[in-house]
């Protein structure tokens, strides 16, 4: 999860020569877009499926496959297996939401705590785990997922362990600078003249501070762990079919993509509005917590 500097402008960027009520009411929409339509999408596939009578995504009936949009019991059709596309779409992305947070909870826990141990004890400390760390971020990150993806086996879990290695070392870049930047700070300075252990720093110093940078950058993340997880699941080495996922319903669509096109639009569609949503509201995120 390389770093990069936040383009100069968004979908929902806020005009800073607007009047200030102006200002606060486009920073509260560009907050508030992006994170209802979030929403709606956790909703639909955590929710819905156990609230609705949708059909299950694996089993179909192979006398009703290919079915047109709107067919009865039917949504967005069936895949020529006879699935129902809806359920897939809908149970597809709870896989890809949960490798997504997985991922990223994975990151922000050793990769945060890594990069904060590094910066406040420093020396030998900070030399050998940021040197560690240095040894993946060496190799190109695609391609060190794509070989653990490959060795470890296509499940879930082991997706969720190979994209794992991509965003540590990242959230432990971040944590490390956010840190030194705290490091001489007055209360920083206090809390250890005081005696104040390391782990008491830590969480009731350190933590809160670094807090909304660490989390901004889980929200961009969180896009680019998706696409990353539907790119492995296309390639084989994700989540195996016939469990759904965005990515190897892709994979499945594509191989009848002049017939059924759709089969195809509709998990890109939901990929491409669940990656904008995340950026977005990282972006959003971003510009409050920095005073913009």
């Amino acid at each position: 999860m390389a770093v990069t500097e936040a383009p100069a402008s968004s979908v929902l960027a806020v005009d800073e020569t607007a009047p200030a009520p102006a200002r606060k009411w486009l920073r509260s929409l560009a907050i508030g877009l992006p994170a209802g339509l979030l929403v709606l999408i956790f909703g639909a596939c955590f929710v819905l499926p156990l609230v609705a009578p949708i059909p299950k995504p694996t089993g179909g009936d192979v006398l009703s496959s290919s079915l047109p949009p709107f067919s009865p019991g039917h949504l967005l059709g069936t895949d020529p297996n006879g699935n129902d596309i809806f359920s897939r779409i809908l149970y597809g992305g709870r896989s890809s939401l949960i490798v997504a947070i997985s991922v990223n909870l994975l990151g922000l826990a050793l990769g945060g705590s890594l990069g904060a141990l590094s910066a406040h004890f420093g020396g030998a400390v900070d030399t050998i785990i940021m040197r560690v760390l240095d040894v993946f971020i060496a190799f190109p990150s695609l391609v060190l997922t794509l070989a653990v993806a490959q060795s470890l086996g296509p499940s879930q879990r082991n997706t969720i362990f190979a994209l794992a290695f991509f965003s540590i070392p990242a959230f432990a870049r971040i944590s490390r600078a956010a840190t030194l930047r705290l490091r001489e700070q007055p209360f920083m300075v206090a809390a250890k003249l005081s005696g104040t252990s390391t782990w008491r720093i830590l969480v009731r110093h350190i933590a809160p501070n670094i807090g909304p940078q660490l989390m901004t950058f889980a929200m961009l993340g969180m896009g680019i762990i998706m696409i990353i997880e539907g790119a492995l699941s296309f390639l084989g080495l994700g989540i195996p079919p016939p469990a759904p996922s965005w990515g190897n319903m892709i994979a499945q669509g594509q191989l009848s993509l002049s017939a059924t096109p759709l089969l195809v639009v509709w998990p890109s569609l939901a990929l491409f509005l669940t990656v904008i949503g995340f950026n977005q509201l990282g972006e959003a995120l971003r510009a409050r917590w920095s005073g913009r």
